[in-house]
């Protein structure tokens, strides 16, 4: 599998993706907001873009499926309780399926709710596995629940999926709010030495170049996968009265989640 990752420079700082079969040159094009970019840069590569899919049916993922559709054939393929919100959408997923590119990618869909309720996300299980998680996770962070999400359900996600998965898994999400979350995950446990040496090296860094993430660098360094930390939990109680003596992670990511939005 290639993956070539393709930075927006919008005001969301999207991410596009193309995930190419090296023996076929057929390739996916993942999140497509920039269509024209995305198909510049198959062809640069001498790619054929063979579908299209989105993890999620927000208009910063969907609004290129039409154009890209039609200057290539390529199906778009989302969450089957999207249909009717992804334009362009024939192919519905259900957790578990497969997802092919050319002869060698083989993808596996997993049904990831929180960011919004019909939400998928790709994993590649190889000995150099990949998940490429939209707006579910986010380098050093988590995707909001503003526009059809539920943050409870993005908690069974994270500790039932996600926490899972192995940890030399590369993230490849939706966004770039690295240095954002990374400051959160400071102001949340500010003994965090990994997340300080990391944002000393991305501060200043192109998007184009920052560091492709594992999960279990995340874990060292992503505020909603370290719940059980004394320092976060004390923090927390201090700016959010009432959390219990020996609070859940459960309600311990939701006090975070709610203190993210406003941060």
């Amino acid at each position: 599998m290639i993956v070539e990752r393709i930075w927006i420079n919008n005001r969301l700082r999207n991410y596009n993706y193309l995930i190419a079969c090296p023996q076929t040159g057929e390739a996916m094009a993942l999140d497509p907001l920039a269509h024209q970019l995305c198909l510049q840069r198959a062809q640069l590569r001498g790619w054929e873009i063979t579908s299209i899919l989105n993890t999620h049916e927000h208009p910063d993922h969907t609004a290129g499926n039409v154009p890209l559709m039609s200057m290539t054939g390529a199906p778009v393929l989302a969450h089957h309780g999207a249909q009717g919100k992804i334009p362009g959408m024939s192919h519905a997923l259900r957790a578990g399926d497969s997802v092919r590119v050319g002869t060698s990618v083989v993808l596996k869909v997993l049904d990831t709710p929180g960011h919004t309720r019909t939400h998928v996300c790709l994993l590649w299980e190889t000995e150099t596995p990949a998940l490429f998680c939209g707006d579910t996770l986010f380098n050093a962070g988590v995707g909001n629940c503003h526009n059809g999400g539920h943050p409870e359900a993005l908690y069974q996600t994270f500790s039932t999926q996600l926490a899972c998965l192995d940890e030399s898994t590369q993230v490849y999400p939706g966004h770039d709010y690295m240095v954002n979350n990374l400051e959160f995950t400071l102001d949340r446990e500010p003994s965090n030495q990994a997340a300080a040496a990391l944002l000393e090296r991305v501060r200043d860094l192109d998007p184009t170049e920052l560091p492709i993430t594992t999960l279990g660098m995340e874990k060292q360094i992503n505020t909603f996968f370290r719940l059980s930390q004394p320092e976060v939990i004390e923090r927390l109680r201090d700016q959010t009265p009432g959390l219990a003596e020996d609070p859940s992670e459960e309600a311990v990511f939701l006090r975070l989640r709610q203190l993210r939005n406003d941060w």
